[in-house]
């Protein structure tokens, strides 16, 4: 099948170009593929933006995955594409700019740069104003990449200086590109251009293995045999690049450069941000990319590419004339940067080309625009004007594009409905083998095409769809990222930070340091205490310590006093009291009969394929956790806490869904009136299909609707109503209430919450929240409430970059120009109403261009509305508000937000008005703009640390916890509380308080002279550490003695073990030792002995009041050899049994536990 004419497609001779018409977007596609297959070199394609080159590449990847060979028009299938389709990506950032490019996308970049040093076929997608950049000359890329494989000899000092020349960067552990890391005989890099770091592992001087890993945590995945790493950057730090630029500075600019901040970097070596804009300086001469270009490449422009060229000249033009006179930046002339647009006329005509434009004398294909298939999407039946369609071509062949796995399958029983069996295609490949009548399969595409002459319609799924807008997103899974909380906390102790023994209480950390006892290296932590007393704690005794995070001034204890002992004990008399009442409430819950929900699977299944996402690992994880909890017979009370854009909504949805199913009515509780719109109309657009009645309750509505709603609510004939916090009054009542859907819990107020507590008896309850606050964080955490993470970002999301800094007009106005250049949209946070309309004036005289609108929550609420949806149809690109955006529409176009006045904010604020950016895959910028320190708090000062510091998607379950420590847990259970958290600090008191729940669950009661122990001490006499050539970093030792001391049980020390050999290589002795004795401490745990001892002629074993093991077994342990084994006191076996090596100790004394553990003598 061809859709290509018999005419040349490419000029020859005197011509320039020949113009192609009729092509529309999704035809384009198919005939591009086509064109590729033809032609004996690569194809390049020029897209007027960004978004119209990606949507083009998606669909060549459509079509070319696993198609026949040219020339073979059979049609077998194959893997991957036998045709590469590469996208050459923009940077992203405005011309001149003070930020780099993303890492990821410069690695694209190098990726695409170093194919075309070989390309012999294939599509290369660029955007114009990315070809109209000037480029490092291929001998950059060529002359600064090298290969590694298996079995060459590696000199890891060479590699390393290597690497730093081309702009890797050194980093303790490897996340991104260009990064490098050096462990003993282990190097990890991330090159340029691969999808997965490698790490590098020695033996002597050759290298033994590559193997891939995977960067989130860490472990190998697979192996190669070569990795060939190319330049970590576009321009060249090494010495020669960095004299080359200097010397150019100096000759291009007439400043004095010692007050040029950037020329001081690039001397020191370091990649200042925007240097790409200074690219001419390193280089005798810039190549563009139709340099790279093999003699024999095609190309084509498509249409819009003339107009946006200039377009972007003109505007690269106009922020050079606004830049030119900065003594402190000096910029180069855009014509050193970039093609003009007749030096781009003129490259053009170097290559034969074809435009996608209409003349007389244009080439036509054999296809046609798609018939118009869009459905109504309220129909019954959306593929009925398809239906009529096929019904009039009885022979044309069809094809259905769905977007993903779940929505084919989802179209898959729509075609059923009526009475269609598609058959299932594997692809672009597997339908043109075989077309039946009708035909389904999965891949990314936005435009169908229509061949009459082959009787072939292909139509996506959003042609059928029409208007609905569907989102793609692509993920990796991180699967632990919301359990090793805990232990960075212990990683990221700095010298003097506060943390509590067990024993000793609260001390200050001193570092890790060397000791030699009894012969023997050991490892300790040191503490100093009141007083400058000192105290040892060793390195397997880390799971003593704990962070302090009570308050600022944490009170040090002294040594060898009872001052902590006494603390301690108050504090656990008062934690009783709080258990025993969280246990009531508990039993309470257990014990009422809730309402099982029962789940229609088919229905269920088909409201679950209409989500237009991909469900990411952990939100799948949520909505199986929350309809099982549904299921049960006792009432649920679930806390998912997940950042802003997380897909939270999403798990609410399901749940509602199952509660309607089964009869019951469903409160959607939101704390501000725009949330309740806005969740009115997302409920309402995803229950569409089914026979639900769905109502909102707010200011919007007046008194005679409202009361209408009500009374409809009583009788039950409404089943999901959305409101504030009217719902809770006692004037609303309910049918049949079976479900509460709290969003944003943090915004409630007490006397509500309170309110809340009476219904979650009866009814089951699902509470949202992005930053969950201290309270429910704690029930949560004290398993009163159950809690699910969301912790992974959906695909393409890059972290929100945050600035803390004092208020500085230039760099606000380059901040908004910043975001108006790329078409986006800004939040200008000022919470004074006062003087709002003087900010937005004065914002208007410091960018022209801005449309600024004004919000705040004192305006009438039809002049709200109408303000925050014309901001959300772009109406406005800068909107001065107040905090009322925090719980605001999804702005997916607003990525940067300035914030006045950030310390006046809570963290869980900050955290939430941040999340109001970064809804799309384009860089987010927040700047949290505040007086100078000296005016600030000491809290506010720690908390702007904590979210600067906290940028990673999935903050805020960290932030919350820090917001703990900052704010001291007081609010969870009263005032007096506060001061027994702040005396033995955070973590140790929730340690405390679950021990006591266990121990009340158990039916004991809870111990307060003993509050908790911190399990056996054990001392074998033989060095047990992570050894310093092992692994050097500080932090990560810490980190992994913290974990080493927090394993449970064997699998978890066996697993961990695997992971160490996994990220360092094999364990030294005294490690494997480590390893052992924190076995040992597990079994001795376990038969209730306090202490053991070991030396080289025996040891001794002290036992606890209350011991597993039966008195028999000690008495005839000690007669089986009384010259063995003897009882001292009431507590104490000792026993003579010689071992000299490490090994034969660890026989001794596992002998010994084996025997009191009922093992008998039989194994001995």
């Amino acid at each position: 099948m061809t859709l290509l004419p018999d005419t040349p497609l490419f000029p020859a001779g005197a011509e320039h170009f020949k113009d192609w018409r009729g092509l529309s977007d999704g035809s384009l596609a198919a005939v591009l593929t086509q064109v590729a297959r033809s032609l004996d070199g690569p194809l390049v394609v020029a897209a007027p933006g960004s978004g119209r080159a990606q949507q083009l590449a998606d669909a060549l990847s459509f079509y070319l995955a696993g198609n026949p060979v040219a020339g073979d028009a059979t049609g077998g299938t194959g893997g991957a594409p036998d045709l590469p389709v590469m996208l050459f990506p923009d940077w992203e950032t405005l011309p001149y700019d003070l930020f780099s490019p993303h890492q990821d996308i410069v690695s694209d970049r190098i990726r695409v740069l170093n194919w075309l040093r070989g390309a012999r076929a294939g599509v290369l997608v660029v955007p114009i104003n990315t070809l109209m950049q000037r480029l490092a000359p291929p001998s950059h890329i060529g002359g600064n990449s090298f290969m590694l494989r298996v079995g060459e000899a590696f000199d890891m000092e060479r590699t390393r200086s290597q690497l730093v020349d081309c702009g890797y960067r050194q980093r303790d552990n490897v996340y991104e590109h260009g990064e490098f890391a050096v462990r003993g005989a282990i190097m990890d890099v991330f090159p340029m251009g691969s999808t997965q770091p490698f790490r590098v592992e020695l033996f002597d001087d050759d290298i033994e293995s590559l193997r891939l890993f995977d960067p989130e945590s860490q472990r190998s995945t697979g192996q190669v045999n070569e990795i060939n790493l190319l330049p970590a950057a576009e321009y060249p730090l090494s010495a020669e690049g960095i004299r080359r630029f200097r010397t150019a500075f100096r000759d291009t600019f007439d400043v004095d450069p010692r007050h040029v901040p950037l020329y001081q970097d690039v001397s020191e070596g370091i990649a200042a941000p925007g240097l790409e804009y200074y690219l001419p300086l390193f280089f005798d001469g810039l190549a563009t990319l139709f340099d790279y270009l093999p003699d024999n490449a095609r190309a084509l422009e498509m249409a819009g590419c003339e107009e946006a060229a200039s377009h972007f000249w003109d505007e690269v033009g106009a922020r050079y004339e606004s830049r030119r006179h900065d003594i402190h930046r000096p910029v180069l002339p855009p014509a050193r940067l970039f093609l003009r647009p007749d030096e781009l006329d003129a490259a053009w005509k170097g290559l034969p080309r074809a435009r996608q434009r209409d003349s007389d004398q244009a080439v036509s294909f054999r296809v046609q625009a798609p018939p118009s298939v869009a459905a109504d999407p309220r129909a019954r039946n959306p593929l009925a004007p398809l239906h009529t369609f096929a019904d009039e071509h009885p022979d044309t062949r069809i094809l259905v594009v769905a977007e993903t796995a779940g929505r084919r399958e989802a179209l898959l029983e729509l075609m059923q409905k009526i009475g269609i069996q598609p058959a299932l295609k594997d692809g672009w490949a597997d339908f043109i083998a075989d077309p039946q009548r009708w035909n389904l399969t999965r891949g990314e595409l936005d435009a169908g095409f229509y061949a009459p002459e082959h009787e072939l319609l292909v139509v996506s799924e959003s042609e059928l769809y029409g208007e609905r807008v569907m989102q793609r997103r692509r993920r990796r899974t991180s699967e632990d990222s919301g359990n090793d909380l805990g232990i960075r906390s212990l990683g990221e102790l700095s010298i003097g930070a506060a943390v509590v023994h067990l024993d000793h209480g609260v001390g200050r950390y001193q570092g890790l340091t060397h000791m030699t006892v009894d012969g023997q290296p050991h490892e300790f932590l040191l503490l100093e205490y009141a007083g400058g007393d000192k105290l040892y704690v060793p390195v397997s005794s880390l799971h003593l310590i704990s962070r302090y995070g009570g308050g600022d001034h944490p009170p040090l204890n002294r040594l060898g006093t009872e001052q902590w002992s006494k603390a301690r004990q108050k504090a656990a008399e008062k934690i009783n009291d709080v258990a025993a009442e969280l246990l009531n409430t508990y039993a309470r819950r257990e014990a009422r009969q809730g309402r099982p929900f029962g789940v229609e699977s088919e229905d269920y299944e088909r409201f679950a394929s209409g989500f237009p996402f991909e469900e990411t690992p952990d939100q799948e994880a949520a909505i199986r956790a929350v309809i099982s909890d549904m299921q049960l017979a006792k009432p649920m009370d679930r806390l998912v806490c997940g950042d802003v854009g997380f897909g939270k909504t999403e798990v609410a949805m399901r749940a509602a869904f199952v509660a309607v199913q089964s009869g019951a009515q469903v409160a959607v509780l939101v704390p501000t009136t725009l949330l309740a719109q806005q969740h009115y109309e997302s409920f309402v657009d995803r229950f569409a299909d089914w026979p639900v009645n769905i109502e909102v309750l707010s200011r919007f509505r007046s008194a005679k609707e409202k009361a209408e709603v009500l009374d409809r609510l009583k009788a039950g004939k409404v089943d999901i109503i959305v409101g504030t916090h009217q719902l809770l009054q006692e004037s609303v009542s309910f049918s049949d209430l079976g479900l509460i859907i709290v969003d944003e819990e943090h915004r409630f107020g007490v006397r509500h919450k309170e309110r809340l507590k009476e219904l979650r008896a009866e009814c089951d309850i699902l509470t949202l929240t992005a930053t969950p606050i201290p309270r429910t964080l704690n029930m949560a955490m004290s398993g009163m409430r159950d809690i699910s993470i969301i912790a992974t970002a959906p695909q393409k999301r890059l972290s929100v970059k945050t600035f803390v800094q004092q208020r500085d007009s230039t760099a606000i106005k380059e901040a908004i120009l910043r975001e108006l250049l790329r078409g986006g949209q800004v939040y200008y946070l000022h919470n004074d109403i006062d003087t709002m309309a003087r900010t937005a004036e004065e914002l208007r005289k410091m960018v022209p261009d801005a449309r600024v609108g004004i919000a705040h929550g004192q305006m009438r609420e039809r002049e709200l509305e109408a303000v925050m949806s014309d901001f959300y149809h772009r109406r406005f690109n800068v909107l001065v508000c107040t905090t009322i955006i925090e719980t605001g529409i999804d702005v997916p176009s607003a990525n940067t937000i300035i914030i006045e006045r950030a310390d006046k904010l809570g963290l869980a604020q900050l955290h939430q008005l941040r999340g109001r950016v970064g809804r799309s895959h384009h860089q987010a910028y927040a700047y949290l703009i505040t007086p100078s320190p000296r005016a600030m708090t000491k809290d506010a000062l720690k908390r702007l640390e904590a979210i600067e510091q906290a940028t990673d998607l999935g903050a805020g379950f960290v932030l919350a916890s820090q917001d703990l420590e900052i704010r001291g847990a007081g609010e969870l259970l009263g005032e007096e509380q506060h001061g027994n958290m702040e005396a033995i600090g955070f973590s140790l008191y929730m340690e405390m308080l679950e021990q006591a729940v266990e121990a009340l669950k158990n039916g004991e009661q809870p111990d307060t002279a003993k509050p908790l122990s911190g399990g056996p001490e054990v001392n074998l006499r033989i060095p047990a550490l992570i050894p310093e050539d092992y692994l050097p970093d500080v932090f990560t030792r810490l980190t992994l003695y913290k974990r080493i001391a927090g394993c449970k049980t064997t699998e978890q020390l066996e697993e961990l073990q695997v992971e160490m050999i996994d990220r360092f290589g094999l364990l030294p002795e005294p490690l494997k030792n480590l390893f052992r004795v924190t076995a040992l401490r597990q079994r001795a745990e376990a038969l209730g002995i306090t202490r053991l001892d070991a030396h080289p002629r025996g040891g001794k074993l002290e036992f606890a009041e209350r011991t597993p093991v039966d008195p028999l077994t000690i008495v005839k342990l000690v007669q089986s050899g009384p010259n063995i084994y003897r009882l001292e006191g009431a507590s104490t076996l000792r026993f003579e049994l010689e071992s000299e090596t490490a090994a034969e100790r660890f026989e001794v004394v596992e002998g010994v536990l084996e025997r009191l553990s009922g093992g008998g003598s039989h194994r001995d």
